[in-house]
């Protein structure tokens, strides 16, 4: 089946939604205007509960189904970026500095047109609870809002979210039976040596040297330490040391980000991290110390129920617009701790071609929203039907 009727009678509105949330971009948890515009819509559409205030501006809101049955949860993430929008359309932002640049606005209307549609008909058993999270873009909003308890609170049994993606083709969804998204650490180096005149290094202990030496051992980690089946990134992105031409400076600086899918490559990558910062140190004659930041977790999809959404999405927009079997990718996403919480899957939903995530001309195609919805949609129906007659 494709879009549901529907919902396709309301794009137009779930066009204007949007585009409302694209002026208003908010940052983190502090999300008031938008959390404010979210509970108006959801309080129209005459959802059953509405319990506002969770991670601070977050909420989630029940829709009652017709029977007994279980709780089925969907998430939307509603933050924006620190970023200054250069699109030119005539509603781009309006709070300098801060963007839509990642389709959080798409994304919360695509769960408020699924929520329209689902208090309209409740066409399903048990309950849905629509999840609207602040501070995915750092911050981890979904590990706040799992912390102060809405899968027990709410007794979610299973969880699903979907991610716009510039790119793929228009309508298509992606996803796979395992690991999608990898846990995203930062490591933190900060060396001390001694510094002195340029012209006199025999002097000093000197913190530029043994940066250099402690980022290119680094290097070393993937390549001589896994099998070619196992993934890993890690990437060296900061490097601040020094003020002018003929000064050896005391301190350095090294920042970077680790990228891994299993927590036995995550620790093994600690331990040579630890290994390799104290062995240049002291082959240089400084010291230095390693603070390894853990970040947000691997978004790991369960395989049944990623199997049982790709099906949803082939009713949606037909089986060649679904690939099942993507490639794991090396960003990170906060659902994982909804994941971790609870069995669910995770997809990526093709708007088209267009600037990428986080580019400042990034727009969200609001002719997708209704795909989105609509799967959400047929999810809750498919998940928990009216009118199963037992064997």
């Amino acid at each position: 089946m494709p879009i549901v009727n529907r919902i396709a009678d309301y794009a137009k509105d779930m066009t204007t939604w949007r585009q409302h949330l694209h002026t208003i971009p908010e940052l983190g948890l502090d999300l008031p205007e938008t959390a404010a515009f979210v509970a108006a819509r959801l309080r129209e559409f005459g959802v059953d509960e509405l319990h506002e205030g969770i991670a601070q501006t977050g909420m989630v809101a029940i829709i009652n189904g017709q029977g007994d049955g279980p709780t089925i949860g969907l998430r939307a993430d509603m933050d924006a970026l620190p970023i200054t929008e250069a699109t030119g359309l005539d509603y781009a932002s309006q709070n300098h500095g801060k963007m839509h640049a990642c389709g959080h606005d798409g994304h919360t209307t695509m769960l408020l047109g699924a929520a329209r549609y689902l208090a309209e008909t409740r066409n399903f058993k048990g309950r849905v609870a629509l999840i609207f999270q602040p501070a995915e873009e750092g911050g981890g909003g979904g590990e706040v809002m799992v912390q102060e308890g809405i899968m027990e609170r709410f007794d979610i049994s299973q969880v699903f979210a979907i991610h716009n993606s510039p790119g793929f083709e228009f309508a298509t969804f992606h996803s796979n039976a395992g690991a999608m998204m990898a846990a995203a650490d930062t490591i933190h180096i900060r060396i001390q040596g001694k510094g002195g005149h340029g012209a006199h290094p025999s002097i000093c202990a000197d913190p530029v040297v043994a940066a250099c030496g402690i980022v290119q051992a680094i290097q070393t980690i993937a390549s001589r330490n896994l099998d070619r089946d196992e993934q890993l990134v890690i990437s060296v992105t900061q490097i601040h040391t020094g003020t002018v031409d003929n000064v050896i400076p005391d301190t350095a600086y090294i920042n970077g980000t680790v990228r891994t899918f299993d927590k036995s490559v995550q620790a093994m990558v600690v331990k040579r991290l630890h290994e390799i910062v104290a062995g240049q140190a002291a082959s240089y004659g400084v010291t230095a110390e390693l603070e390894f930041e853990y970040g947000y977790p691997p978004t790991i999809n369960d395989a049944t129920r990623a199997e049982f959404a790709a099906e949803v999405a082939r009713e949606v927009v037909g089986a060649p617009q679904v690939d099942d079997n993507m490639p794991s990718v090396m960003g990170a996403e906060d659902f994982a701790y909804l994941l971790e919480a609870r069995p669910g899957a995770y997809l990526f939903l093709g708007q088209g071609e267009g600037a990428s995530l986080h580019h400042p001309e990034y727009n969200f195609n609001d002719e997708v929203a209704p795909v989105g919805a609509s799967f959400f949609a047929r999810l809750v129906e498919r998940a928990q039907p009216l009118n199963v007659v037992a064997d």
